[in-house]
Protein backbone atom coordinates (compact mmCIF):
# COMPACT_ATOMS: atom_id res chain seq x y z
CA UNK A 1 0.00 0.00 0.00
CA UNK A 2 1.13 3.73 -1.05
CA UNK A 3 2.40 5.33 1.98
CA UNK A 4 0.72 9.02 2.44
CA UNK A 5 3.45 10.94 2.06
CA UNK A 6 4.28 9.01 -0.92
CA UNK A 7 0.66 9.58 -2.42
CA UNK A 8 0.77 13.17 -1.48
CA UNK A 9 3.81 13.45 -3.46
CA UNK A 10 2.44 12.16 -6.46
CA UNK A 11 -0.65 13.96 -5.99
CA UNK A 12 1.82 16.96 -6.35
CA UNK A 13 2.18 16.87 -9.98
CA UNK A 14 -1.69 17.54 -10.29
CA UNK A 15 -2.09 20.42 -8.06
CA UNK A 16 -0.87 22.92 -10.37
CA UNK A 17 -2.73 25.54 -9.14
CA UNK A 18 -1.32 28.69 -7.38
CA UNK A 19 -4.35 27.72 -4.88
CA UNK A 20 -2.96 24.76 -3.22
CA UNK A 21 -0.18 26.29 -2.61
CA UNK A 22 1.69 22.97 -3.26
CA UNK A 23 -0.08 20.89 -0.92
CA UNK A 24 2.26 22.31 1.75
CA UNK A 25 -0.47 23.94 3.61
CA UNK A 26 -3.33 23.79 5.91
CA UNK A 27 -5.71 24.95 3.11
CA UNK A 28 -6.25 26.51 -0.28
CA UNK A 29 -6.53 29.87 -1.80
CA UNK A 30 -9.09 31.09 -4.37
CA UNK A 31 -9.20 34.67 -5.16
CA UNK A 32 -12.53 35.85 -5.87
CA UNK A 33 -14.64 39.15 -6.59
CA UNK A 34 -11.79 40.76 -4.47
CA UNK A 35 -12.05 38.24 -1.71
CA UNK A 36 -10.15 34.94 -0.96
CA UNK A 37 -11.90 32.47 -0.08
CA UNK A 38 -10.02 29.99 1.92
CA UNK A 39 -11.07 25.67 1.63
CA UNK A 40 -9.83 22.93 3.55
CA UNK A 41 -11.46 19.01 3.46
CA UNK A 42 -10.34 16.70 6.11
CA UNK A 43 -11.55 13.10 6.62
CA UNK A 44 -12.01 10.77 9.53
CA UNK A 45 -12.54 7.06 9.96
CA UNK A 46 -14.02 4.62 12.18
CA UNK A 47 -10.87 3.01 14.42
CA UNK A 48 -8.54 5.47 13.41
CA UNK A 49 -9.92 8.91 14.07
CA UNK A 50 -12.56 8.04 16.54
CA UNK A 51 -13.31 4.88 18.68
CA UNK A 52 -16.16 2.85 17.41
CA UNK A 53 -18.64 2.91 20.21
CA UNK A 54 -17.77 6.78 20.95
CA UNK A 55 -20.74 9.03 20.45
CA UNK A 56 -21.64 9.93 17.36
CA UNK A 57 -22.64 13.70 18.80
CA UNK A 58 -18.98 14.21 19.77
CA UNK A 59 -17.85 12.86 16.36
CA UNK A 60 -19.96 14.98 14.59
CA UNK A 61 -18.43 17.99 16.87
CA UNK A 62 -14.87 16.95 16.17
CA UNK A 63 -15.44 16.49 12.44
CA UNK A 64 -16.45 19.88 12.38
CA UNK A 65 -14.16 21.71 14.57
CA UNK A 66 -11.15 19.85 12.96
CA UNK A 67 -11.51 21.76 9.93
CA UNK A 68 -12.64 24.96 11.31
CA UNK A 69 -9.15 24.26 12.87
CA UNK A 70 -7.34 24.13 9.78
CA UNK A 71 -9.17 27.62 9.18
CA UNK A 72 -7.79 29.29 11.71
CA UNK A 73 -4.27 28.99 11.09
CA UNK A 74 -5.16 30.69 8.09
CA UNK A 75 -7.19 33.77 9.93
CA UNK A 76 -10.37 32.56 8.13
CA UNK A 77 -13.83 33.78 9.06
CA UNK A 78 -16.04 30.75 8.89
CA UNK A 79 -19.01 30.75 6.13
CA UNK A 80 -19.87 27.53 5.66
CA UNK A 81 -19.09 23.46 5.48
CA UNK A 82 -20.05 20.72 2.71
CA UNK A 83 -20.62 16.99 4.81
CA UNK A 84 -19.99 13.79 3.29
CA UNK A 85 -21.38 11.31 5.36
CA UNK A 86 -21.66 7.57 5.97
CA UNK A 87 -25.16 6.63 7.15
CA UNK A 88 -24.75 4.10 10.26
CA UNK A 89 -26.28 3.11 13.32
CA UNK A 90 -26.17 5.85 15.32
CA UNK A 91 -26.94 8.45 12.66
CA UNK A 92 -29.70 10.48 14.95
CA UNK A 93 -26.79 11.39 17.28
CA UNK A 94 -24.54 12.35 14.72
CA UNK A 95 -27.05 15.15 13.79
CA UNK A 96 -27.49 16.55 17.43
CA UNK A 97 -23.62 16.48 17.59
CA UNK A 98 -23.54 18.38 14.00
CA UNK A 99 -26.54 21.17 15.38
CA UNK A 100 -24.38 21.69 18.28
CA UNK A 101 -20.76 22.82 16.57
CA UNK A 102 -22.77 24.78 14.13
CA UNK A 103 -24.41 26.66 16.82
CA UNK A 104 -21.36 26.73 19.01
CA UNK A 105 -19.07 27.95 16.20
CA UNK A 106 -21.43 29.87 14.10
CA UNK A 107 -21.17 28.32 10.72
CA UNK A 108 -23.85 27.13 8.23
CA UNK A 109 -24.10 23.39 6.44
CA UNK A 110 -24.59 24.45 3.13
CA UNK A 111 -25.04 20.51 1.57
CA UNK A 112 -22.73 17.50 0.65
CA UNK A 113 -23.49 14.17 0.24
CA UNK A 114 -24.37 10.96 2.04
CA UNK A 115 -23.80 7.30 1.06
CA UNK A 116 -24.40 4.18 2.62
CA UNK A 117 -21.88 0.85 2.90
CA UNK A 118 -20.53 -1.55 5.15
CA UNK A 119 -17.40 -1.45 7.65
CA UNK A 120 -15.69 1.36 9.74
CA UNK A 121 -17.75 4.54 8.88
CA UNK A 122 -16.29 7.54 7.12
CA UNK A 123 -16.89 10.95 7.44
CA UNK A 124 -15.61 13.61 5.55
CA UNK A 125 -16.29 17.66 5.77
CA UNK A 126 -15.31 20.51 3.59
CA UNK A 127 -14.95 23.71 5.57
CA UNK A 128 -15.02 27.53 3.28
CA UNK A 129 -13.73 30.52 4.78
CA UNK A 130 -13.20 34.15 3.83
CA UNK A 131 -9.55 35.72 4.58
CA UNK A 132 -9.51 38.17 7.08
CA UNK A 133 -5.96 39.42 6.01
CA UNK A 134 -4.18 39.21 3.03
CA UNK A 135 -1.66 38.03 2.43
CA UNK A 136 -2.89 34.48 4.06
CA UNK A 137 -0.43 33.34 6.39
CA UNK A 138 1.18 30.13 5.36
CA UNK A 139 3.82 27.69 6.69
CA UNK A 140 6.83 28.81 4.82
CA UNK A 141 7.11 32.53 5.83
CA UNK A 142 9.15 31.99 8.83
CA UNK A 143 13.00 33.04 8.95
CA UNK A 144 16.00 33.54 11.02
CA UNK A 145 15.41 35.36 14.13
CA UNK A 146 11.62 35.05 14.38
CA UNK A 147 10.28 33.62 17.42
CA UNK A 148 8.11 30.34 17.60
CA UNK A 149 5.03 30.55 19.78
CA UNK A 150 2.01 28.11 21.03
CA UNK A 151 -1.37 28.68 21.80
CA UNK A 152 -2.52 26.51 24.55
CA UNK A 153 -1.13 23.76 25.62
CA UNK A 154 -0.75 19.81 24.29
CA UNK A 155 -1.41 16.36 26.05
CA UNK A 156 -5.30 16.88 26.90
CA UNK A 157 -6.67 14.92 23.88
CA UNK A 158 -3.86 12.68 24.90
CA UNK A 159 -4.90 12.25 27.99
CA UNK A 160 -8.82 12.48 27.27
CA UNK A 161 -8.68 9.56 25.32
CA UNK A 162 -6.66 7.72 28.11
CA UNK A 163 -9.90 8.71 30.41
CA UNK A 164 -12.67 7.42 27.77
CA UNK A 165 -10.80 4.42 26.70
CA UNK A 166 -11.10 3.76 30.68
CA UNK A 167 -14.36 5.19 31.31
CA UNK A 168 -13.40 8.37 33.99
CA UNK A 169 -12.28 11.16 34.17
CA UNK A 170 -12.98 14.16 31.77
CA UNK A 171 -12.45 13.76 27.99
CA UNK A 172 -13.71 16.80 26.42
CA UNK A 173 -10.02 17.60 24.95
CA UNK A 174 -10.73 14.89 22.99
CA UNK A 175 -13.92 14.76 22.07
CA UNK A 176 -14.46 18.21 21.36
CA UNK A 177 -12.05 20.25 20.55
CA UNK A 178 -11.96 23.98 19.99
CA UNK A 179 -10.79 25.78 17.08
CA UNK A 180 -9.24 28.84 17.35
CA UNK A 181 -10.51 30.94 15.15
CA UNK A 182 -10.32 34.41 17.51
CA UNK A 183 -6.85 33.77 18.27
CA UNK A 184 -6.26 33.45 14.60
CA UNK A 185 -7.80 36.15 12.78
CA UNK A 186 -5.38 38.06 15.37
CA UNK A 187 -2.48 36.47 14.53
CA UNK A 188 -3.44 36.90 10.64
CA UNK A 189 -1.75 40.22 10.22
CA UNK A 190 1.50 39.86 12.84
CA UNK A 191 2.51 36.27 12.36
CA UNK A 192 4.99 35.30 9.20
CA UNK A 193 4.18 31.56 9.60
CA UNK A 194 1.17 29.57 11.33
CA UNK A 195 -0.46 26.31 11.26
CA UNK A 196 -2.63 24.48 13.62
CA UNK A 197 -1.65 21.22 15.50
CA UNK A 198 -3.36 17.80 14.89
CA UNK A 199 -0.59 15.34 14.33
CA UNK A 200 1.88 16.26 17.09
CA UNK A 201 3.90 19.88 18.04
CA UNK A 202 7.33 17.75 17.21
CA UNK A 203 6.08 16.94 13.75
CA UNK A 204 3.63 19.56 13.15
CA UNK A 205 7.11 22.01 13.72
CA UNK A 206 9.25 19.99 11.74
CA UNK A 207 6.84 20.57 8.55
CA UNK A 208 6.55 23.96 9.58
CA UNK A 209 10.97 24.03 9.68
CA UNK A 210 10.62 22.39 6.03
CA UNK A 211 7.93 24.85 4.51
CA UNK A 212 9.99 28.05 5.51
CA UNK A 213 13.17 25.87 4.55
CA UNK A 214 14.51 27.06 8.13
CA UNK A 215 15.41 24.99 11.75
CA UNK A 216 12.95 25.77 14.29
CA UNK A 217 15.48 25.32 17.84
CA UNK A 218 12.61 24.91 20.14
CA UNK A 219 12.98 24.60 24.19
CA UNK A 220 10.68 21.96 24.74
CA UNK A 221 10.53 22.31 28.77
CA UNK A 222 8.64 25.64 28.10
CA UNK A 223 5.83 23.98 25.87
CA UNK A 224 2.77 24.15 28.42
CA UNK A 225 1.22 20.40 29.31
CA UNK A 226 -2.45 20.46 29.90
CA UNK A 227 -2.72 18.49 33.02
CA UNK A 228 -0.26 16.62 35.17
CA UNK A 229 -1.29 13.45 33.68
CA UNK A 230 0.02 14.69 30.44
CA UNK A 231 3.49 12.93 29.80
CA UNK A 232 5.68 15.70 27.87
CA UNK A 233 7.80 13.18 25.64
CA UNK A 234 4.26 11.63 24.62
CA UNK A 235 2.27 14.77 24.79
CA UNK A 236 4.80 16.76 22.28
CA UNK A 237 4.27 13.21 19.33
CA UNK A 238 0.58 12.95 20.43
CA UNK A 239 -1.34 15.46 18.24
CA UNK A 240 -5.28 16.28 18.11
CA UNK A 241 -4.71 19.21 20.27
CA UNK A 242 -5.87 21.54 17.51
CA UNK A 243 -3.32 24.37 19.08
CA UNK A 244 -1.68 27.21 16.80
CA UNK A 245 1.52 27.03 16.21
CA UNK A 246 3.26 30.39 14.98
CA UNK A 247 5.85 32.88 14.30
CA UNK A 248 6.44 36.42 15.21
CA UNK A 249 9.48 38.69 14.22
CA UNK A 250 11.31 39.16 17.06
CA UNK A 251 10.13 41.70 19.83
CA UNK A 252 6.76 41.93 18.25
CA UNK A 253 4.09 42.11 20.77
CA UNK A 254 1.97 38.75 20.48
CA UNK A 255 -1.78 39.46 20.65
CA UNK A 256 -3.03 36.58 22.22
CA UNK A 257 -2.73 34.04 24.67
CA UNK A 258 0.54 32.18 23.99
CA UNK A 259 3.90 30.72 25.33
CA UNK A 260 7.05 31.27 23.19
CA UNK A 261 8.86 27.88 22.61
CA UNK A 262 11.74 28.58 20.30
CA UNK A 263 13.11 30.24 17.66
CA UNK A 264 14.02 30.45 14.28
CA UNK A 265 17.28 29.66 12.81
CA UNK A 266 18.91 30.08 9.33
CA UNK A 267 19.68 26.57 9.08
CA UNK A 268 20.07 23.68 8.98
CA UNK A 269 16.88 23.85 6.33
CA UNK A 270 14.04 22.02 7.05
CA UNK A 271 15.30 20.99 10.87
CA UNK A 272 14.11 20.87 14.14
CA UNK A 273 16.69 21.53 16.93
CA UNK A 274 15.83 20.23 20.23
CA UNK A 275 19.04 20.84 22.91
CA UNK A 276 22.31 20.03 20.85
CA UNK A 277 20.15 17.53 18.52
CA UNK A 278 19.68 18.21 15.07
CA UNK A 279 16.09 16.13 13.59
CA UNK A 280 16.07 15.92 9.73
CA UNK A 281 13.50 12.52 10.02
CA UNK A 282 9.59 13.32 10.66
CA UNK A 283 9.94 9.54 11.84
CA UNK A 284 8.29 8.93 15.46
CA UNK A 285 7.49 12.50 15.86
CA UNK A 286 4.15 12.44 15.68
CA UNK A 287 0.96 10.69 14.09
CA UNK A 288 0.90 9.59 10.16
CA UNK A 289 -1.21 7.25 8.08
CA UNK A 290 1.28 4.45 7.03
Amino acid sequence: MTTELAFIAALRALATHPGARGLDDDCALLEIGGETLVLTHDAMVEGVHFLAGQDRADVAWKLVATNLSDLAAKGAAPLGVLLGYQLGANDARFLEGLAEALKAFDVPLLGGDTVGGAGPQSLGLTAIGRATHRPVPSRGGARGGDEVWLTGAVGGAMVGLERLRAGSGESTAYRRPVPRLAEGQALAPLATAMMDVSDGLLLDALRLARASTACLALDTALVPLACPEARRAEALRWGDDYELLFTLRSGAACPVRATRIGTVLDGPAGTLRIGNSIIESAENLGFQHS
